[in-house]
């Protein structure tokens, strides 16, 4: 690449983000969360119905009231929502943004030391878009490269906040695992490294049997020295603290959900048996292309599903997925989401619930539950978020139309009651980041052209400086003296 077009790239990337940081109405400290009054919108509380003309209170990053006549406290921020949607907070079951280089710990088939809340990147690009679409929280899980993958971690979207901001307090941790092709490494391999077990669907499944196997017998180590421990004897040595196993301990005794890859009917009917034989709960089966077909065995678990709404055909483990997936599944009990799997995708997330009404009938209230109440479910935060309901957090999201509709457009992102995204701010600043644009492209230009012109004369430079040699005559005489 030219060295103009590299001193560019570098300048319009800090622009942008520069832009960006400018463009969130977010700086502002955790401690100083305004009194906001959302007036006359359509309240689509997902919990309770739809409110028309009605109104929502946000007082210390908490909805204080819900209703239709909302007095706005003295020094209170009026927000006119007239015309507008407000919906709880879109939340993604299963999103791998902020974490660019650290998404899949390949190289073992058991990486449960690996924790993806390590990595987060604040300043990825994707929180912004998927502010701008509407999502206030982000499930950030591992790649599926391992038939048990790394550590999990639930995230609020607080774009310009430091990385310890990021994670949703209070909730509890997960682990990825993956069934099928992914695992056993079918569609991939890392250059250079020699095939890892295992390579079949039935080394996937004895993996995970082996790792809680040795789990389980870990786990009774520990309870055995902590019970001797309690009883008052001494010099007792402490078992050996294995990091590998401790994740899948906490999966035993309760304390970190388990969000599985899968596809096929057959291997999710496969974990739920190993769950059962080493009595831990499957959280959610994440893609769950043919969860149609066995989702009377999944309500039964009491496990959940978060899907695509019609990705279809991509491998062949894909090729049986139907668009009616979610509403099927849902109709037999069973819990479901939709979920993007994409950066991308996430800020549209609405739409992709709202393929459900069409595929399966799913009714509006229930296909909004799929992107708000029910992975809120899934990931253990209903009581925090999901919903329009007095004490949540006030996770909002205003849509210009309704949110189901193809001409929906996010206008402001609320997240603890600050506006993370506001869409007017945006535009505004656009012009602004353009004319910085244009005036640092066109002084690296200028400085790159100096450069070139400087290295054009150096040649000549040398060459003048150069002494004359001596004449061919006289160094033939030099050289017969």
């Amino acid at each position: 690449m030219p060295l103009a077009n590299r001193s560019a790239a570098r300048t319009l990337l800090a622009a942008g983000l520069l832009f960006f940081s400018a463009c969130a109405v977010h700086a502002a400290p955790p401690d100083a969360a305004p009194v906001i009054l959302i007036r006359n919108a359509t309240l689509l509380t997902v919990s309770h119905g739809t409110i028309e003309h009605g109104s929502v209170l946000i007082r210390d990053g908490k909805i204080a009231a819900v209703g239709q006549k909302i007095e706005a406290p003295a020094g209170a921020q009026v927000i006119d929502a007239t015309g507008q949607f407000l919906m709880p907070g879109i939340i993604d079951c299963h999103s791998h943004i902020a974490i660019e280089g650290g998404v899949n710990e390949g190289s073992v088939s058991v990486s449960s030391i690996a924790d993806v809340a390590e990595v987060i990147d604040p300043d990825d690009m994707d929180i912004y878009y998927d502010l701008a679409g509407g999502v206030t929280s982000s499930n950030i899980l591992h790649g599926s490269a391992n038939a048990i993958g790394g550590q999990t971690i639930l995230i609020k979207l607080r774009w310009g906040q430091p990385a310890d901001r990021l994670p949703f307090e209070g909730a509890l941790p997960g682990i990825k695992f993956a069934l099928g092709e992914n695992p056993k490494r079918s569609n991939f391999s890392f250059p250079g490294a020699p095939k890892r077990y295992p390579a079949t669907r039935m080394g996937v499944e004895e993996v995970i049997r082996a790792a809680f196997t040795e789990a389980r017998d870990y786990k009774k180590k520990l309870d055995d020295y902590n019970r001797r421990l309690k009883a008052g004897e001494k010099d007792l040595i402490a078992p050996r603290t294995d990091l590998r196993l401790e994740p899948l301990v906490e999966v035993l005794e309760g304390k970190r959900y388990v969000h599985a890859h899968s596809y096929r009917a057959d291997e999710i009917v496969m974990l739920l048996r190993v769950a059962r034989e080493f009595g831990f709960k499957v959280r959610t089966f994440q893609h769950v292309l043919e969860g149609y077909k066995v989702a009377d065995e999944i309500a039964a678990s009491g496990a959940s599903a978060s899907t695509f709404s019609d990705w279809w055909g991509y491998k062949m483990e894909a090729y049986d997925a139907i668009p009616y997936n979610a509403a099927l599944m849902t109709h037999r009990g069973v819990l479901v989401s939709i979920n993007s799997d994409s950066g991308q995708e996430a800020a549209h997330l609405n739409q992709e619930a709202a393929k459900t009404m069409k595929y399966g009938g799913l009714s509006e209230e229930e296909a909004l539950k799929l992107i708000t109440l029910n992975p809120a479910i899934q990931l253990g935060v209903e009581k925090r978020v999901g919903s329009i309901d007095p004490g949540k957090d006030a996770d909002l999201v205003l849509f210009n139309h309704h949110p189901l509709s193809a001409y929906a457009v996010a206008q402001m992102t609320f997240i603890d009651g600050r506006i993370y995204f506001d869409r007017q701010r945006d535009i505004a600043g656009r012009a602004t980041l353009q004319k910085e644009k244009d005036a640092l492209i066109e002084k690296e230009k200028k400085v790159a052209a100096a450069k070139e012109k400087s290295a054009e004369k150096k040649p000549e430079e040398k060459k003048s400086d150069e002494k004359p040699k001596p004449s061919s005559a006289g160094s033939a005489k030099g050289g017969a003296q």
